[in-house]
């Protein structure tokens, strides 16, 4: 193993990085059985300054983060952790603790991690009551129900796009979108599925 450079507390740095996305999630410390237990259980656990003890992300929030890879920088006192996020990373809600420049602006996640975020939020709406959940409805009418909806917005943007204005393509493109999301969901799948072949596929 790499002869990490730990600082003169133990301690290392360990940014989190969505594997999807890009995006710089948060930042947090490791020692060295915080580092042990991340590669031992995949998920991604550090060392509180504040309290003096280990913690597991998403050990009450459930947002946990699923580690893929871990790489160190190129002095080895730093670690980078890949991972795949089960919710918000940040513990104000947001989906990185880093949304605000230094004049305290608030900032939007890319599109691609918005959309990561979609997909969870239609994940979340299996549970919701059909009755007042548009997207609910659509999941408990299963993959069929959902695939003609994706049929006919394919459609909608096809004709949108020969014959409409760009706000039209852009809007009719939304909802193929979302409907996209709501049938990988309805088949069990996810969004992320469909992003890691397309990642495979840059690679080859």
């Amino acid at each position: 193993m790499l002869d990490l450079k730990f600082d003169s507390d133990g301690l290392i740095p360990a940014i989190c990085q969505d594997v999807t996305s890009g995006r710089v999630l948060m930042m947090a410390w490791m020692n060295a059985e915080a580092l042990r237990l991340t590669r031992e259980r995949g998920e991604a656990t550090f060392w509180s300054r504040s309290r003096q003890t280990l913690w597991r992300k998403g050990e009450s929030s459930g947002n946990v983060l699923k580690v893929v890879e871990i790489r160190a920088d190129c002095d080895a006192d730093a670690l980078l952790l890949r991972v795949e996020a089960a919710g918000p990373a940040c513990h104000t809600g947001a989906e990185s603790c880093f949304f605000q420049d230094l004049d305290g602006a608030r900032h939007e996640p890319p599109a691609s991690g918005f959309l990561v975020a979609l997909d969870a939020l239609v994940a979340a709406r299996r549970s919701a009551d059909p009755a007042t959940s548009y997207t609910a409805r659509l999941l408990a009418g299963g993959p069929l129900t959902v695939a003609q909806k994706v049929g006919e917005e394919g459609v909608e943007v096809a004709l949108a796009a020969v014959a409409q204005d760009d706000t039209r393509v852009i809007d009719e493109a939304a909802d193929l979108l979302y409907h996209l999301i709501v049938l990988l969901r309805a088949r069990g799948l996810s969004l992320l599925d469909v992003l890691k072949r397309l990642r495979q596929r840059h690679a080859a």
